[in-house]
């Protein structure tokens, strides 16, 4: 079938691809056929539509406003405040990774205030341990003071181009501003264009107190004090004042805030960066130097590459729903999690970017890192991979988290650590957290945190079949951590392998045989043995791994379901699901059999029938294991009690101070609902409530490197589009009904075989792909937005 063209607003000619063009993996975005969908959409192109089939007859052609996907589906997300946010929690946020900013109401103040932090900027003193002596630093925050006093705001924070915009009212006029933190370099720029009123309006710099915040919560350790106070230098010079706030360490270094206030046609742009440095003192001149070259651009000239990086980045992939609210929802944790994370920034601590008051000042490794990161597998955002990339480049240093009787062939990573993975030593539990040795206390036993984090590797090996991954990371790591576990097995009576106390995180008691423990080190054996083959490793220690999956003692269980060790039952609201790590997100127990399944609903049920200590994320993980069971109705349930009762009106969650991993991992849990493709099945749709009879799929990732498309309309699905990256065995549960038409790029039937399931096999090599469809259906490829089933109001504070 030959192309057809058609003309885009403005008079430019676009080319619309053919099917055949489509199926060999390309998208149509403004008539530029591009591979997997990612491209920047040119200007004179925005209002192109994704699209998979010839274009309709003409008179079909949607209204402009409504054809480009991504563009609809980030406008109806678009965060708004028409009143002033008065906390981090309730207000815009920006950032790429490194520098981060929160937009709110001064308190106590006629301003606005913008934080400048970066993840970068932490202390450098080992021995009072990962959560005061290596701590992130606050780093400080501008005031935007105007001359009048504040009467209201309105402001949108537009996503597609990461970009916050809109007015501030005073009694004596008007400030029209813009802000971004631009995508590749460590810049903030705000430009801010008064009314004649407020012509006099003034930006103030105000340096944080350089202590680690959790002194603000607990008692410092004794010997600890802040740093000393920040220098305010000028370094002004042809091009106006330059000025820096140049902030000492006592373990020596230095970091900077260095900005420049750039007046321009009416306007003013503040350009603000922020660097550190240690052991030298070599972040002012970072910092100066990025301000003056960054300053050298107007607003509009230095936002356009960072506006082409935002457009890049959403275009990857593509997911609508019908509910408006979740669907918001959504878009926006996509914007967070670029905003907070890049492959070659820290692994996120517990707030990403945007440190505020908060007892959680480091990076946690018992939940909080591998919960921020799953979002990036399916989304197709594994550019944002840190964990991969900081446990590769620091592999030596968790040798060193393990006692040194075991350092010759274990590694651990402890429950808190700085940004280069260090905790700083046996510390006591309110200044950082060791990894403790099996059977004995103090430290807390908590042994298992490498080996999940570990599987998030592993997720990212399956992703992209990237057997470097597997090689350089996954596989020299995975062996060190299962050796430490290999230390303490020892056989039982029963003649069963058994492991001495170990700790559950955050239930407080410590058991033998602890489920934490046991289904990370089954999982782990038997990811050392697959990688091992995969590699054509002929290791030593397989016939131990071999031997430890035979005789390893079954995880304890009774009549609620799984405990949390031998000794001690589950007995008391816990919002982790440490004993149930083997359903998820391990899916080493799936419900294959009718009295696996009665075990996972049974321990769901009463994990979640404690209310007290139930927090955010205890329902995304709920909604996940509900997910698994195709229970859409009670994923969606769960979800539902996340958004009542802790998601906040800019999306952000709280525990005593900003955790930002639980939002994340909703979206996750939305993913699951939509796909899930462990145990080499990619399934579509698997935990669908009814409510949701519309859904979009396009370059969904999956495991097997597979990009997943796939359309469900009226309540069934219509098709499904799958395509292979690395010639991985395909086998798909689509979920169309009746006898199907499976057919290559070129529309020729693909031979089959039939799974079990109502799945099926399809042999595709790398490169191919397959559309699946009803027997005999030609139905249109065309993806666009779903219709909301009801209209939602906006996140932020719209009213």
């Amino acid at each position: 079938m030959e192309s057809e063209r058609s003309k885009l607003p403005g008079g430019a000619m676009a080319t619309t691809p053919s099917r055949r063009d489509v199926l060999a993996g390309g998208t149509a975005i403004g008539g530029a056929l591009v591979a997997g969908g990612v491209a920047a959409v040119p200007a004179q192109a925005a209002g192109a539509s994704l699209t998979a089939a010839p274009a309709p007859p003409a008179a079909a052609v949607e209204p402009r406003a409504a054809q480009d996907s991504w563009r609809r589906v980030l406008d109806d997300a678009d965060p708004v405040w028409r009143k002033l946010p008065t906390t981090w929690f309730e207000g815009p946020f920006i950032g790429n990774g490194f520098l981060g900013s929160g937009i709110y109401a001064e308190p106590g103040g006629n301003a606005v205030r913008f934080t400048v932090q970066h993840s970068e900027v932490q202390d450098h003193r080992p021995e009072f341990g990962s959560l005061f002596g290596l701590a992130r630093l606050p780093v400080g925050h501008f005031t935007l003071e105007p001359v009048g006093t504040i009467a209201g705001v309105d402001w949108r924070l537009r996503l597609r181009d990461a970009e916050l915009t809109g007015t501030l009212t005073t009694d004596r006029g008007t400030l029209r501003l813009r802000a971004f933190v631009h995508a590749s370099t460590s810049v903030l720029a705000v430009e801010v264009t008064p009314s004649r009123g407020e012509r006099d309006f003034r930006w103030v710099f105000h340096p944080a107190e350089s202590i680690s915040p959790r002194a603000a919560h607990k008692p410092v350790p004794e010997g600890y004090e802040a740093n000393p106070p920040a220098v305010i230098e000028d370094h002004g010079d042809a091009l106006g004042q330059l000025t820096a706030a140049v902030q000492p360490l006592l373990a020596g270094g230095q970091h900077v805030t260095a900005w420049r206030d750039r007046e321009r046609r009416g306007g003013r742009t503040l350009y603000v960066a922020v660097a550190h440095s240690h052991p030298r003192t070599t972040a002012r001149d970072q910092a100066l130097r990025t301000v003056r070259g960054a300053a050298l651009a107007p607003y509009d000239l230095f936002v356009l590459p960072h506006r082409v990086w935002w457009q890049r980045y959403y275009r990857k992939s593509f997911l609508s729903l019908p509910d408006a609210r979740l669907q918001g929802f959504y878009w926006i944790q996509l914007y967070k999690i670029a905003s907070a994370a890049r492959k070659d920034a820290p692994v996120m601590a517990t707030c990403g970017p945007w440190l505020e008051s908060t007892p959680w000042p480091a990076t946690w490794w018992n939940l909080n890192v591998q919960l921020e990161y799953w979002l990036i597998h399916g989304s197709n955002h594994l550019e944002l991979d840190a964990v991969t990339r900081a446990l590769g480049e620091f592999r030596d240093r968790l040798t060193a988290e393990v006692p040194a009787p075991y350092r010759s062939d274990s590694a651990a990573v402890p429950r808190t650590t700085d940004a280069g993975l260090v905790n700083g030593g046996a510390t006591p539990p309110d200044q950082g957290f060791g990894v403790g040795i099996p059977g004995q206390e103090p430290p807390t036993p908590e042994v298992g945190n490498l080996t999940w984090a570990l599987h998030n590797v592993w997720l990212s090996y399956r992703h992209t079949m990237d057997e470097s991954i597997l090689r350089d990371v996954l596989f020299p790591l995975l062996r060190r951590a299962v050796n430490y576990y290999l230390h303490f097995l020892t056989p039982g009576p029963d003649g069963k392998l058994h492991l001495p106390a170990t700790s559950s995180p955050e239930y407080g008691v410590n058991s033998t045989d602890c489920n934490y423990d046991l289904m990370l080190l089954r999982w782990g054996c038997r990811t050392l043995l697959d990688s091992a083959e995969i590699l054509g490793v002929d290791d030593p220690l397989a016939p131990r791994w071999q031997e430890v999956l035979a005789r390893l003692v079954p995880y304890p269980t009774d009549g609620n379901g799984f405990m949390i060790g031998a000794q001690v039952p589950f007995a008391k609201s816990h919002r982790h699901y440490s004993h149930l790590l083997a359903v998820y997100p391990l899916y080493e127990i799936t419900g294959r059999t009718p009295e696996e399944r009665a075990l996972i609903e049974t321990s769901l049920a009463h994990w979640i029938s404690f209310e007290g200590a139930l927090q955010g994320y205890t329902f995304t993980g709920a909604a996940s294991m509900s997910a698994l069971l195709g229970k859409g109705e009670d994923a969606l349930g769960h979800l539902g009690e996340l958004m009542d009762r802790f998601i906040q009106p800019n999306t952000m969650y709280k525990e005593s101070g900003p955790v930002i991993e639980t939002p994340l991992s909703a979206a996750q849990s939305m993913h699951d609902m939509l796909c899930q493709s462990w145990g080499g099945v990619v399934r579509v749709f698997p935990a669908v409530p009814a409510e949701w009879r519309e859904l979009v799929l396009h370059d969904f990732r999956t495991q097997g490197a597979f990009l997943l498309s796939a359309v469900r309309e009226a309540g069934r699905t219509r098709w499904v589009r799958i395509t292979s990256e690395a010639g991985a065995p395909c086998v798909v549960q689509h979920g169309v009904e009746g006898p199907v038409d499976v057919r290559d790029r070129w529309g020729r039937p693909i031979a089959y075989e039939e799974a079990p399931g109502g799945a099926l096999r399809i042999p595709l090599r790398k490169g191919d792909a397959a559309l699946i469809t009803a027997a005999g259906d030609r139905p249109s490829l065309r993806v666009r937005p779903v219709e909301p089933n009801a209209p939602a109001a906006r996140w932020g504070l719209p009213s």
